[in-house]
């Protein structure tokens, strides 16, 4: 069987003509290449096309983010010198209150635990609160609200009242406004650091019952002693635990250990004093020595 086939006359020069005969399987095979050459030029085109809309919106949506970024740490940055003048204007108002006996008690020393206790443990909680109100009978006045700090007096030879350092050392950053040693910014420092040796036993500064004994964010392992009447000690990057949570401590008895637990540069206790959560300048409690240093 002869296979079909095309002739196309070709005319070249005046007088001149050429035959030229083609297979009709080569114009097939022509028009099938040129098929697909057109179906995928046209699918690349497609996909450049898609691939430049997905780069305009990831550059739209990376600027996006950017802002974003730039905004939140704005308000991180507005967030944080807020609290610190909150911080600030709630220690002053109530160092203020303090100076002034418009501070009233929090009956904290008087609560009686969740947990049952024996009959000797409930009498010598009695007796211990007796003798407490005995000997500060005097800076105590009943009045239409309740128990209220008298004008001029004061708590400061109450055995709930801090009164000793925690750890023989020196005061390495004081209580107040300070530069942040890690950021370089300004922040406002709650406590006093005390440097002392690495291990050194890092003591109560008042009766009280320690409500936490644990790790915590940027504190490292901590220690709170809670004296009553709202007031509590703090006690910060430690190195290892004395005591334990609900234990009742006498001032002076060890709580922990000299460390650098948490966010700090070097051996040294962070000491807080809160009045009704609110940090006050340790330092009118700092009176004494450790005891049994």
């Amino acid at each position: 069987m002869t296979s079909k086939s095309y002739t196309f006359f070709i005319a070249s020069t005046p007088g001149k003509l050429r035959k030229l005969i083609v297979p009709a399987y080569v114009l097939h095979t022509l028009a099938a290449l040129v098929l697909i050459g057109g179906i995928t030029v046209t699918i690349a085109v497609g996909s450049y096309s898609r691939m430049l809309w997905k780069v305009g919106n990831y550059n739209a949506l990376r600027h996006d983010q950017e802002n974003l970024k730039k905004q939140y740490r704005q308000l991180q940055s507005n967030v944080q010198d807020t609290n610190q003048r909150l911080d600030s204007l709630q220690s002053l108002a109530t160092e203020v209150a303090m100076t002034y006996g418009v501070l009233r008690f929090h009956p904290g020393a008087f609560d009686q635990s969740d947990n049952p206790v024996s009959q000797q443990d409930a009498f010598d909680r009695s007796v211990e609160q007796y003798t407490f109100l005995k000997r500060n009978a005097t800076a105590i006045a009943i009045s239409a609200g309740g128990l209220r700090l008298m004008p001029g007096m004061s708590f400061a030879d109450s055995e709930y009242t801090p009164s000793i350092w925690p750890v023989l050392g020196h005061i390495t950053d004081s209580f107040g406004e300070r530069l942040d040693p890690f950021s370089g910014e300004g922040a406002f420092h709650t406590g006093v650091d005390v440097a002392s040796d690495y291990g050194a036993a890092v003591h109560a500064t008042a009766d009280g019952v320690v409500t936490i004994a644990d790790d915590h964010a940027g504190y490292g392992r901590l220690v709170v002693v809670d004296h009553g009447f709202g007031i509590t000690t703090w006690y910060a990057h430690l190195s290892a635990f004395s005591a334990v949570p609900g234990a009742r401590v006498k001032r002076g008895e060890v709580v922990g250990y000299t460390g650098i637990s948490g966010r700090s540069t070097g051996p040294h206790v962070h000491y807080e004093v809160r009045v009704n959560n609110a940090p006050v300048n340790p330092w009118r409690y700092m009176k004494a020595t450790p005891a049994g240093d």
